[in-house]
């Protein structure tokens, strides 16, 4: 005789499988589904917990139940790294890479190259009325010396503020304001090597970052990372045990392009391990604020207590790429840090500043926030829905905790170069696998944005992709 929670159990089952409920979906609250079934609770949850068991749902501390992506769909570690001895490589990305991210600005291709959100996502409006009356209400900004007065206090108030919400304060001493996240790292990266050195990096890594690499002449580690957890603690431990490795330039939240998030023991972890061997932590932030679940993560800068690690941050991910404004949390390398933004750019435009601790000090910035993590969460769930329904048998999907990005392995050793090419001609531009590493790994891999609603042109081109990648030739 079936019992009551196993008949609750296989009817969201059945909603499951039918695509009523769909991968990334919520679920009625246990009370609601209790009260609507004329169950109790302990039978409500006794079914849930079987569903969870099965893979089909999950549950999100303080969120809820949510439906599964398929276990298959889950990228596995990146085999052809821990199959071999890591070792150092120069970088050579960055020709290639200039046109490829060219492709995603031309209006006549549909956009799923640039990791950004549209602009309607965006809270242009209020940024430019903010901008009118700082211009209006302080002009004497206008006359702020360019090169000693790197930081506007009431950005750095807000700063300190807003980092309240993931750990212990930074310190207002050791911030500087930059330009842009790409400048924090730039910044980081001068004032911690020197050209020849080795950085140890992700694998998969952000392409500019080893654009950064190569233009300052610095070898990048490529270390093992895991789809859901992020780097190897242990492979980094082990790589830089006896080599000489000058820094380390790491996502711990959201990484870019596999959208994982490391648990906060291994992030305690890592920075307890390279502070005691001086080896200084480049932390690049830029997703942390975009995270699907309750909390927002704690940075590893959270759990540095030796100034050892160095945050990067900006606001080109969740306010306006164009205010080119972000900072640097520097640690014990602040003085180094502050000599290079002197000497390469001065200081960031101090209207911009202003504006920005304006717009971060009003409740319209968390409601912001609040409104683009969940849609961010939703684009990136039905572009995994419509890849799984439309791509060749075998293709396996990141499942990102937060950011914008989804990551695509496609199956039997599929050339995503050549895919790239086929969706160059029609009209659709993403990132290939292989800008993600320096030693040309991932060639079966892609990147694809979901920072644009969803719309007809969008769905379309993802369908396009799928008929694309189904007639690649397996490799031999």
């Amino acid at each position: 005789m079936e019992l009551r929670y196993q008949r609750l159990a296989q009817e969201l089952s059945t909603m499951i499988a039918t695509r009523i409920l769909r991968p990334g979906d919520r679920l009625p609250s246990v009370r609601r589904l209790a009260s609507e079934k004329r169950l109790s609770v302990s039978t409500v949850v006794q079914a849930l917990r079987q569903l969870e068991d099965d893979g089909q749902i999950e549950a999100r501390p303080q969120s809820g139940f949510f439906v599964r992506l398929p276990a298959l769909e889950q990228l596995s570690p990146p085999a052809a790294l821990s199959r071999r001895a890591i070792h150092p490589v120069t970088v050579d990305i960055s020709n290639r890479m200039i046109g490829i991210r060219a492709l995603n600005y031309q209006p006549d291709m549909v956009p799923l190259g640039a990791a950004l959100p549209a602009n309607e996502l965006l809270p242009i409006a209020q940024l430019q009325k903010l901008y009118r009356t700082v211009s209006r209400d302080a002009p004497s900004l206008l006359q702020v010396s360019a090169h000693t007065s790197l930081n506007q206090q009431e950005l750095v108030r807000q700063l300190v503020r807003h980092s309240l919400n993931w750990g212990p304060p930074l310190a207002p001493e050791e911030l500087v304001v930059t330009n842009s996240c790409t400048e924090s790292l730039a910044l980081c990266l001068r004032a911690v090597t020197q050209p020849g050195d080795t950085v140890a990096v992700e694998s998969p890594s952000y392409y500019l970052v080893l654009q950064l690499l190569e233009n300052m002449g610095l070898k990048a580690l490529e270390i093992p990372t895991h789809p859901r957890t992020g780097v190897s603690v242990d492979a980094l431990e082990l790589a830089t045990r006896a080599r000489r490795v000058a820094a380390c330039l790491l996502v711990a939240n959201f990484s870019n392009p596999l959208g994982c998030l490391m648990p906060d023991s291994e992030k305690k972890r890592l920075a307890d391990l390279m502070a005691a061997r001086q080896i200084p932590i480049i932390e690049d932030d830029v997703f942390g604020g975009l995270h699907y679940g309750a909390q927002r993560p704690w940075p590893i800068k959270s759990f540095d207590t030796s100034g050892n690690v160095l945050l990067c941050a900006s606001t080109s991910k969740t306010l306006s790429p164009s205010l080119r404004l972000g900072y640097v949390a520097a640690g014990r390398f602040h003085a180094r840090v502050v000599v290079q933004k002197a000497l390469n750019s001065g200081a960031t435009n101090p209207v911009t500043q202003v504006v920005l601790a304006r717009y971060l000090a009003s409740t319209a910035c968390d409601r912001h926030l609040r409104n683009l993590r969940h849609t961010m969460e939703r684009q990136v769930l039905r572009m995994s829905d419509l890849v799984q329904q439309t791509f060749p048998p075998g293709t396996r999907l990141s499942q990102p905790q937060g950011g914008l990005v989804l990551w695509v392995e496609l199956p039997d050793g599929r050339d995503g170069s050549r895919l790239h090419e086929l969706a160059t001609a029609a009209g659709i531009a993403f990132v290939p696998g292989d800008m993600f590493s320096a030693s040309g790994l991932y060639r079966n891999c892609l990147r694809l944005n979901c920072g644009n609603p969803w719309s007809p042109r969008i769905d379309e081109a993802v369908r396009t992709l799928g008929r694309l990648a189904a007639s690649l030739p397996k490799a031999s």
